[in-house]
């Protein structure tokens, strides 16, 4: 298909994951994948991004819009979107820091076409449903094209972020979908933003913790918090997770050492369109001191 724009020239639907390959092979850097199209579309008409020869549509991939419960695991399509994510049933059980990510991400219409796997290929540091995933360890599924064959392989969801926009897959990759586990007795998530409201709601600092109590439900004997932005790529603040592993209450002073662990781990920097460093500083606590709670709570409850 001919596209009535000097953006691009071809427009290909292809129906499975080696065709798509194939023709981001065969056009190489002239070719993108496409899928919502609500950053790349508008990053081609601002002129942010190269025309292309092709654009390549990869939501009539089977699977690739799926949510599903797999053996061990629940797996995301990379087409599926940020609404699919928000109404899901599944996820809201399993992995509410994700659905709560994803339904702050611009307004409904964008949410009804942007899809996470375009929302982590973006490779954004503050990108909420990256956030969410890394709050949930989750794995990317890289799929590649070598000698005609397709190789899908299953690696740490930071792997692929090489900075801020940039990931590392190459013109012949592609990302096929995303998983991690179910929720288990003891467990839970939760997310929070700031944002700066201006026409669509800019995040300021995102942050969702995963936990894990042990068997009497007071203790936390496994914590992940992913902060965003907070560095070059989505960040996981380790040392603060530590002070939270193992304490044996909590209580005001383990938040308060948590948080101070976060700042100091964290890389802030201001940004003259959403917030100072200064303010992103103290809004690593607010918002710890609000999710936290939350996630303690939804975890006493299962």
């Amino acid at each position: 298909m001919t596209a009535a724009t000097s953006r691009w020239n071809e427009y290909h639907t292809p129906t499975a994951v080696e065709e798509a390959l194939a023709l981001l092979t065969l056009h190489a850097e002239r070719a993108r994948i496409i899928a919502g199209g609500t950053d790349l579309i508008l990053d081609m008409e601002a002129g942010h991004a190269p025309p292309v020869d092709a654009l390549v549509d990869v939501t009539r991939i089977a699977g690739m819009t799926d949510i599903r419960e797999e053996g061990d695991w629940i797996v995301i399509g990379a087409g599926v979107t940020h609404a699919q994510i928000e109404t899901s049933d599944l996820l809201r059980r399993h992995a509410a820091c994700l659905t709560e990510s994803c339904a702050v991400v611009g307004g409904p219409q964008v949410r009804n076409v942007a899809t996470i796997g375009g929302n982590v290929a973006h490779a954004l540091p503050a990108a909420d449903g990256t956030i969410g995933l890394l709050a949930l360890d989750a794995e990317v599924e890289v799929c590649t094209l070598t000698d005609g064959q397709v190789e899908r392989r299953w690696q740490p969801l930071l792997s692929i972020f090489a900075g801020p926009g940039r990931n590392t897959l190459g013109h012949h990759q592609m990302l096929g979908g995303f998983r991690f586990h179910p929720r288990a007795a003891g467990e839970a998530s939760a997310f929070d933003r700031i944002m700066r409201p201006q026409g669509v709601a800019l995040p300021v600092l995102g942050l969702a913790v995963w936990l894990r109590l042990d068997e009497d439900w007071q203790r936390i004997v496994a914590a992940r918090i992913a902060i965003g932005p907070a560095g070059p790529v989505p960040f996981r603040a380790s040392e603060a997770e530590a002070v939270l592993t193992g304490a044996p209450q909590f209580d005001a002073s383990v938040l308060d050492a948590a948080v101070a662990a976060a700042q100091a781990q964290a890389q802030l920097r201001t940004s003259k369109h959403r917030a100072s460093k200064e303010y992103r500083y103290e809004m690593v606590g607010v918002l710890l001191g609000r999710v936290l709670p939350v996630a303690l709570e939804r975890a006493g409850n299962l």
